[in-house]
């Protein structure tokens, strides 16, 4: 029999109302147990909760979901009391005395959402990001996803690719029966081509899905106190990171996350780019071009006016940004993007409102599906692979439509259809408990 896991739902106590949730076959048996009688299904009923003696635990609410009408599709109940950590310990700790119940692990609720059907893969990646999200953007990115319109178009994919492959099939395997037609080949291998030309579309847009879901990378680069600590203290509105004249202080990377127009920024600043004999400040440097070189957006500081070449390669989006401009003499916006003091804030609007622009213009402003995670991005190239092994016209046929085959396979990964046991501990580990 399935184990009925019981955890703390809601957030860290102490809180005005805590929720605990429970899950599985002796749900309603807890229930009676804590409160004597089941109450009305997916009614709120005020009860009061007692421990095996008979003593209060404490009086609150309960709602009673039999399954399959339930988030885990299996008997579930939630109990609404108060939120101090004795009360919820003491919740805990009765129950799981009782036969079959123990406390749930990471993710357990939703992975059995998903065992049993409530949802697909994707909708369940979307829950975790919903739960994690810190900006508009990533809160729309998420509902999106969860509404499961991205499932159904790899199912839709999938789906396209099966009946073609039942069309080549039955071409090599009754070719001469009378009501198979003598040809399909040309409309199947067409349709795959467009399939193809479609996954591109979708891969393309897989930047926009990243910076949407997981945020904007900014890293602050320059010589050594050219200012980027103090920059980076003022766009967090905080002190983040150490300011000091001596050169080298900063030697790891301090990051500081902003919300900006409902998109999430990271901004990062690196240690100051020379060349040292310190093996600490040397891996400093190299972290800080490693760091640069992943970044979406890098800006070059400078406190002199004068720009090195990075050297980052890739194509990096590099902005020049000259500081402490209310120490410089003449015309200091010359040769820089942008001219600011972190110590009057002159010019920094200006470079919060071009990095916003600049998060828009990436993330872009239109409603089409796009993947957001690096699991749907490589099975989606895997998928895309095969597709071009089945348009090879120098392969046998049957070789081609097992190529069909494995691609469809792969897009039934992204979903959860096929073949996901392995992956399934690592994704729902990252849920929080009660989840």
């Amino acid at each position: 029999m399935t184990d009925t896991i019981i955890a703390l739902s809601s957030g860290a106590m102490p809180s005005g109302v805590a929720v605990v949730r429970v899950s599985g076959p002796r749900s309603g048996a807890l229930t009676e147990a804590l409160v004597g009688t089941l109450p009305e299904p997916r009614f709120a009923t005020l009860r009061v909760l007692r421990d095996s003696a008979g003593a209060e635990i404490d009086r609150g609410l309960v709602l009673w979901f039999p399954g399959p009408a339930s988030f885990t599709g299996e008997d579930c109940v939630e109990f609404h009391v108060h939120g101090g950590r004795a009360v919820v310990d003491r919740l805990l700790a009765v129950a799981v005395e009782h036969e079959g119940v123990r406390f749930a692990e990471p993710g357990e609720f939703s992975r059995r959402a998903f065992v049993n059907g409530k949802f697909g893969l994707v909708e369940a990646e979307a829950l975790s990001d919903l739960i994690l999200a810190e900006t508009e953007a990533q809160r729309r990115f998420a509902v999106e996803q969860a509404a499961g319109a991205q499932s159904q178009l790899y199912a839709d994919w999938r789906e396209r690719l099966l009946t073609a492959r039942a069309m080549i099939e039955a071409e090599i395997d009754f070719s001469d029966e009378e009501d198979v037609p003598g040809s399909v080949s040309d409309e199947v291998w067409a349709d795959v081509s467009s399939l193809v030309a479609e996954i591109d579309a979708h891969i393309a847009s897989s930047d926009r899905g990243r910076i949407l879901r997981s945020g904007f990378d900014v890293a602050l680069v320059g010589a050594p106190n050219a200012g980027k600590s103090t920059l980076l203290n003022v766009l967090a509105g905080s002190e983040r990171a150490i300011v000091s004249a001596e050169p080298g202080t900063t030697r790891d990377i301090v990051e500081a996350r902003l919300d900006l127009g409902g998109y999430l920024v990271t901004i990062a600043d690196t240690a100051g780019l020379r060349e040292t004999d310190g093996l600490v400040e040397a891996e400093g440097v190299r972290r800080a071009r490693l760091r640069a070189g992943q970044s979406d957006l890098v800006l070059h500081v400078s406190d002199t006016g004068v720009f090195d070449d990075l050297r980052l390669g890739g194509g990096r989006t590099i902005w020049r940004v000259r500081t402490k401009t209310d120490l410089a003499r003449g015309d200091a916006a010359e040769g820089a993007d942008f001219a600011l003091s972190s110590v009057s804030g002159t010019g920094v609007d200006d470079l919060v409102g071009a990095i916003r622009s600049e998060v828009e213009r990436r993330a872009g402003q239109t409603d089409t599906l796009a993947p957001g995670r690096a699991r749907h991005i490589e099975l989606l190239r895997t998928g895309r692979k095969h597709l071009i092994d089945s348009l090879s016209e120098r392969s046998p046929l049957e070789l081609r439509a097992e190529a069909l085959r494995l691609a469809a396979d792969v897009l039934g990964r992204i979903t959860g259809r096929i073949d996901v046991e392995e992956m399934l501990g690592a994704i729902f580990s990252r849920f929080c408990v009660g989840k």
